[in-house]
Parts: C-alpha cells; structure tokens; sequence
C-alpha cells in the first residue's frame, strides 16, 4: 500500500524531493569522481558497474528496485518520495558522471570529496524533509530496526557488508568514505530540522545517505 501520493503544500513538497535527489545524485558523482573513496552504497554500485560493464547509476536503479521488494516482508510503505529515489539518484550521478571532468590535481579531488558530502547532507534533508517516503535503503534499516535490531546495529552490518562486497568488485574505498562515515550523521543532524516541512517529523537515524 502507497502513502498519500502527495499532501500539501504540494509545489513545495515537489520542489524540496527532487533538488534534494538531484543534489544527492551530484554528491554521489563528486565523490566517485575524486577517487579518494565513495559513500558505502555508491562502492557497490561502482564494483558492480566495473563487473558488469552496465552504467553506476543503473546498478544505483536496479539495487534501489531490489530493495524495495525486501521491503515486503518488513511492511514498510513506499511515496513518491521512495519510487523518485530509486529512479532519480542513479540517473543524475550518471548525468553529472558524464558532466564532470576527470582530474588528477589532488586539491581539487579533495574538494570535490568535501562538496560532495556536504551536497549529500544538504540533499538528504531536502528529500527527507519533503516527507513523501523515505530512500529503499533507509526504508530497509528502519524494517529492521522496527523487527527488533538497532538502528545504529542494522545499518552498521549492512553497511560494512555492502562497503566489502563493492572492494572485492573493484569499487574505490579509501580516505574518502572513511571522512564520509564520520560527517554525513552530524551534517545532516543540523540541515534535517532546517527543511522539515513539519513538526511532528519524527527523527530519522541516518548515517549515510540513503539513496
């Protein structure tokens, strides 16, 4: 069952998804393309695209469509905000993939490593705070934590799990996704309660963005 489609006040609910989903799908562009290491689910996109010769933001599409079917056992309900996510996040990082330069001056990698996490906790509370439903994978921690897991233990586990399984693809980890573990929480702790559309949205744990 699908949460109301899109309560009011509507143009600005839109507005608030889909610049924080293009912002979100730049964050992930930057940080692949400063090759100093990506965010944890973007390393697994990227082993599976090196694998597979399919686009990162394809394999960002198709995990996103997997996820939700997990998402059936655990009962959690999907909004547009959730089905934009799966389709949105991966197709503007292959956009902004295509858009920007590759380098190899280390100064401007590392900016691009420092914009793209700030974008990402800018994005996340535009999307979040929109409240049309959360990202597959947040949705995904959250069913687990609802069944009885921690919040902090589930997305931990699942998280390294993914960071791994991407390694041993061919994905880039490296200081980058480290720097990102430590900055996403607290950056979207303070950009989450600016964008809230309300104020009974609860408060939503976190870690990594949730494409």
């Amino acid at each position: 069952m699908i949460t109301p489609v899109l309560p009011r006040p509507r143009l600005r609910r839109l507005v608030r998804l889909y610049v924080g989903l293009t912002l979100y799908g730049l964050s992930v562009a930057l940080l692949i393309e400063s090759d100093l290491g990506a965010m944890p689910w973007a390393v697994l996109d990227q082993g599976l695209a090196l694998r597979t010769g399919l686009s990162i933001g394809t394999w960002t599409i198709i995990v996103g469509a997997l996820l939700m079917l997990l998402w059936i056992p655990l009962r959690q309900k999907p909004g547009l905000g959730t089905l934009s996510n799966v389709v949105m996040i991966g197709a503007t990082a292959d956009l902004f993939l295509w858009l920007l330069p590759e380098t190899g001056v280390l100064w401007i990698r590392v900016a691009g490593l420092l914009l793209g996490i700030l974008a990402c906790a800018l994005a996340t509370g535009y999307y979040i705070g929109a409240e049309l439903g959360p990202g597959p994978r947040d949705g995904l921690m959250t069913g687990l934590a609802a069944r009885g897991l921690s919040v902090r233990l589930a997305r931990t586990v699942i998280e390294v799990a993914v960071v791994i399984t991407g390694f041993l693809l061919g994905g880039t980890v490296g200081v980058g996704t480290l720097v990102f573990a430590v900055a996403i929480g607290p950056l979207t702790q303070i950009f989450l309660p600016l964008f809230r559309m309300s104020e009974n949205l609860p408060e939503t744990p976190i870690r990594s963005a949730n494409q």
